[in-house]
């Protein structure tokens, strides 16, 4: 994203696309018309990911070949980046250099230090003692070594155990979309760094928050129910009702909600967006099924609706004050560019599956960019009231689940969607994912309450990578 646009344009130009994507004339919450932003995630909207991109050379060396040029091989490289811009639309290579000596390294030593992540771009042999000097200043790095760079891969295996490697990643690949790939976990480790949760709770776990802090950078703020109803109370009567409109006509049926219940769902769901705005944060959170349930959601609105629209254009709305689904949601769109969907399970042993579920869905799983799943309006199953995206998810697509335990595990499971159930009991929204492992296992291994977060896509290999930079512990359930 371009560095002039700020956090009130941006809100703008998501608002007009959350609004075209169900059909409206691009006139939404903050009355804006344009194109957006091609950033891959615009959850995080303070500064752009800050990587080290060093090409690692020795001038004459006998492997690959004595004559390689190294002015040649960057070029080959520049031309594979250029292909890959879109995806890394939202990247500063604050340091982008040739490096052949450890000397040379140590010059750079205090611009790296300062960087998300360093990408190491293996070209020759004999560049061991390079190599150390960058996994020294201790910053994440990737080593992206393509077929006949050199064999310091042989080295590299023994590093990768000891402490000097411990933040180290090795690509051994000719896949230069992979290049690309090497930036997502310092993009997650920027979001998370950069962003700010705000919590709609009458009370909140100062603990908790410093943990999060201290471990990833990320702010926890909570915010009073008396500034939302304010909030509420200054959103215009007109903006709301054209609001309601638009997801009503997006809809494909309209079965509980009445007229005055999305009426007051998307004056609350503006209104949630104009606090984001206000404290330029990036995910909200309510307490939903707590301490906000009667003096907020059973006497004014749920904030469902309002949830769908932050997930849709790259922020973030989380159910039940659920902190670590939060951190996860932050996490995935950082490792993607796309949002995820907070959900439960209930088992199919038969099946091997689980069911994830929660009334709440996310329209748009592919991005903000991507195409919209279809939706009905109906009310919140246990509750009988209220008003809610009911979401038809893609069958076939690739999911990942997971959940942030403290700061130091991360528990995950992947596999596919089968179907998606539409049955009067549960909640509204429903994938049935037939687990990459075993469903009963996965049941048996089952801690850390009852949640789990979903995203489109095996995200395997980037939550092993992020893990291993942040030093936290990954497991899979299944």
């Amino acid at each position: 994203m371009n560095k002039g646009i700020n956090r009130r344009e941006f809100l703008q130009l998501a608002a007009a696309a959350s609004a075209l994507s169900m059909g409206g004339s691009g006139t939404a919450a903050f009355g804006a018309d344009a194109k957006r932003s091609k950033i891959i995630s615009p959850g995080c909207r303070r500064s752009k990911v800050k990587v080290a991109r060093l090409y690692v050379g020795i001038p004459r060396s006998h492997y690959p070949n004595p004559n390689v040029d190294l002015k040649e091989e960057m070029k080959t490289y520049a031309s594979e980046f250029a292909k890959l811009e879109s995806e890394l639309a939202d990247v500063d290579f604050v340091v982008d250099e040739l490096v052949g000596s450890a000397d040379q390294v140590k010059a750079l030593q205090d611009r790296l230090k300062s960087v998300d992540g360093i990408l190491a771009i293996h070209l020759t042999l004999a560049t061991m003692p390079v190599l150390q000097e960058i996994l020294s200043v201790g910053v994440p790095t990737v080593i992206f070594s393509a077929p006949y760079s050199g064999h310091e891969w042989h080295a590299l295996t023994g590093v990768r155990k000891q402490k000097l490697g411990e933040k180290m990643v090795c690509l051994l690949t000719s896949d230069y979309k992979q290049l690309a790939v090497a930036i997502r976990p310092f993009r997650a480790v920027h979001h998370l760094r950069e962003a700010k949760i705000l919590n709609v709770a009458a009370q909140q776990s100062a603990e908790y928050a410093s943990a999060m802090k201290g471990k990833f950078g990320t702010e926890i703020k909570q915010i009073e129910l008396k500034r939302v109803l304010d909030a509420c109370n200054a959103i215009d009567d007109g903006e709301a009702k054209a609001e309601a409109e638009r997801w009503t006509k997006g809809a494909e049926k309209v079965v509980e909600p009445s007229n005055e219940d999305l009426f007051k769902s998307c004056k609350l769901a503006l209104a949630l967006e104009k606090l984001l705005d206000e404290e330029e944060a990036t995910v909200m959170a309510v307490d939903c099924y707590g301490s906000m349930w009667k003096p907020l959601c059973q006497a004014y609105a749920y904030p469902c609706i309002g949830f769908t629209r932050l997930n849709d254009v790259g922020l973030g709305g989380i159910c039940q004050s659920d902190l670590p689904c939060a951190m996860i949601h932050i996490l995935f769109q950082g490792l993607t560019g796309r949002p995820s969907f907070v959900c439960n399970p209930t088992f199919d042993f038969s099946t091997n599956s689980a069911i994830l579920i929660h009334c709440l869905g996310t329209r748009k799983m592919d991005g903000p960019d991507g195409p919209a799943a279809p939706y009905k309006l109906r009310s919140i199953m246990e509750r009988q009231e209220g008003a809610v995206p009911q979401v038809k998810m893609r069958i076939g697509e690739k999911v990942t689940q997971a959940i942030l335990e403290g700061t130091s595990t991360l528990s995950y499971f992947t596999g596919e969607i089968t179907d998606t159930p539409e049955t009067e009991r549960g909640c509204r929204t429903k994938i049935q994912v037939k687990v990459n492992g075993d469903a009963e296992r996965l049941w048996k291994n089952w801690a850390s309450g009852i949640h789990r977060v979903s995203c489109y896509g095996d995200l395997t290999e980037e939550l092993e990578h992020f893990c291993r930079f942040k030093q936290i512990t990954l497991v899979n359930e299944a």
